[in-house]
């Protein structure tokens, strides 16, 4: 038994370096459309005034529904152009390192809505969801390209360092909520895109 489990992370790990530039390759495609979809978000959030706890959770929750549907659609066309099965156990682990921060976050974003907690949690529910968000990528990184677990960092201290400045100005920050958002899940994935566009370039030029 034991020698069988060996073998089976020993070709786990094997199968996960083999893949390290599936993963970059589909990464991109996935960090541009979700950072595209985030800002868009973020817009439509500042300009209808979605700032109860309702209509704030309701449009973070169901961009985020769109941003993970769309993901695995992108990651699957990858996998099929690739002539790569898509569910592989590489693929099961990313997954399953991903999933319980995300499913907290979800939980969490759900219990706000139903619960029509008030204006005033809206804000600590971002900084939660983008901690939560980098956790996640933070343990998917262990199977993926390092630059995934240093995101995971930046969502995880840029999230405590603009909450200890918020906590520090005594509420004199006034840090918009879907500014907040807009910011990590628009404009860091679209960087992040954008530098996984463009070292890909310069690799294939070298």
């Amino acid at each position: 038994m034991d020698t069988n489990w060996a073998a089976e992370q020993l070709q786990t790990i094997r199968t996960l370096m083999e893949r390290s530039a599936l993963y970059r390759r589909a990464l991109e495609p996935i960090m541009l459309f979700a950072g595209a979809l985030g800002v868009a978000a973020a817009t439509a959030g500042l300009l209808l005034r979605l700032d109860s706890m309702r209509a704030f959770g309701g449009l973070w929750l169901g961009t985020a529904a769109v941003a993970v549907a769309g993901a695995f659609l992108i990651a699957r066309r990858q996998a099929i152009k690739d002539h790569e099965p898509f569910w592989s156990p590489p693929t099961r682990r990313v997954a399953q390192a991903l999933l319980p921060p995300l499913a907290a976050g979800m939980c969490i974003g759900l219990m706000s809505v139903l619960a029509e907690g008030g204006a005033g949690f809206v804000l600590p529910l971002s900084f939660l969801w983008v901690l939560l968000y980098g956790c996640a990528l933070h343990a998917a990184g262990f199977f993926m390209p390092r630059g995934i677990k240093l995101f995971g960092w930046v969502c995880v201290t840029g999230a405590c360092g603009l909450l200890c400045a918020t906590a520090l100005a005594h509420k004199d920050l006034h840090l918009n909520p879907h500014l907040l958002m807009g910011l990590f899940f628009g404009a860091l994935h679209l960087a992040y895109g954008a530098y996984l566009h463009l070292t890909d370039k310069e690799e294939n030029a070298a």
